[in-house]
């Protein structure tokens, strides 16, 4: 008797495309999870793209060994994940792209792109250099890590802050303790934190106060790290420049003043939305389909219910 097949549910054809081939004994499915599962059992289930949360409810009832989720984060996701549920994260997958938004964040604001796009006019000014300020990344995780990397070439005093002190390739890492007097030496701080209630307002009216007049903030890790209401007044003031790719609450709704201060740009929470994403998520789903077809245990795992 043959042995069952590993089954695999994505969310597209697309993505079951880009996974092929795959190894002989698996069966791919397509699964958007927008109606019931189509079998009792699915080894892997590889979720819709930045829907993780709003559909983890279709897994009730279906035996699974594996769900690969295709975002970093996962706050949340925790609580609304039936019982006996592995879950990974897509670690490998989105730190590049979101690296380069933090340095793109970064460039844009401070030489004016926003406003040039917006105002239409033909009217130079002299801006401040990203070369020669004084930067910081508050998280030294994956998406940290890559910052600090496409920072090399652009000639920064480079630091970081993350849980405890070190020196890690090369750049010194002050610890978490000592963060609002890193901040009082900072020009430019880039947020690469994950969410979570330890990280919630991580940057409040005090940590923005230590900061320099006209000083940077960009945040490409959650929303919730900063604290809104003390950002917009720090900004109202003149004295803090935000870039923000994610804000609190998100989706930013219309008539928000984030929206419509001056030294503010802000994205959709597209970070990882590049055409860098559907190769490399694609890689981890082959990676993790070989590693449970070969009896090993899958990687990126972050999550037991």
């Amino acid at each position: 008797m043959s042995e069952s097949p590993l089954v695999v549910s994505v969310p597209s054809a697309e993505l079951a495309a880009d996974i092929a081939p795959v190894p002989d004994g698996v069966e791919v499915i397509v699964w958007p999870m927008d109606a019931p599962a189509p079998r009792e059992s699915i080894d892997l289930v590889v979720p819709p793209y930045m829907s993780a949360k709003t559909i983890v409810a279709r897994l009730e009832g279906v035996r699974t060994r594996l769900v690969q989720s295709q975002s970093i984060g996962y706050e949340g996701t925790e609580e609304l994940l039936p019982p006996g549920i592995v879950f990974a994260n897509a670690a490998t997958v989105h730190e590049t792209s979101t690296a380069e938004l933090a340095v793109g964040l970064a460039l844009a604001v401070q030489r004016h792109l926003d406003e040039f796009a917006r105002e239409r006019t033909w009217a130079p000014v002299f801006a401040t250099s990203l070369a020669d300020t004084r930067v910081t990344v508050l998280g030294f995780g994956g998406v940290g890590k890559a910052i600090a990397a496409r920072l090399a070439p652009f000639e920064v005093q480079l630091r970081a802050v993350a849980s405890r002190a070190r020196t890690e390739d090369g750049i010194d890492v002050a610890a978490i303790d000592d963060l609002r007097a890193v901040l009082a030496e900072t020009d430019v701080l880039m947020l690469a934190l994950p969410g979570s209630d330890a990280t919630r307002h991580v940057i409040g009216d005090a940590e923005l106060s230590a900061l320099p007049d006209g000083a940077l903030v960009v945040n490409v890790g959650r929303g919730t790290l900063i604290d809104t209401d003390a950002l917009v007044d720090h900004v109202r003031r003149g004295r803090i420049r935000a870039g923000l790719d994610v804000t609190d609450p998100e989706p930013l709704p219309d008539g928000h003043p984030l929206w419509e201060l001056p030294g503010v740009l802000i994205a959709p929470h597209v970070g990882g939305a590049t055409s860098a994403m559907k190769p490399r998520i694609a890689r981890l789903v082959r990676r993790q389909i070989e590693r449970m077809a070969a009896g090993r245990e899958p990687e990126n795992v972050v999550l037991r219910t």
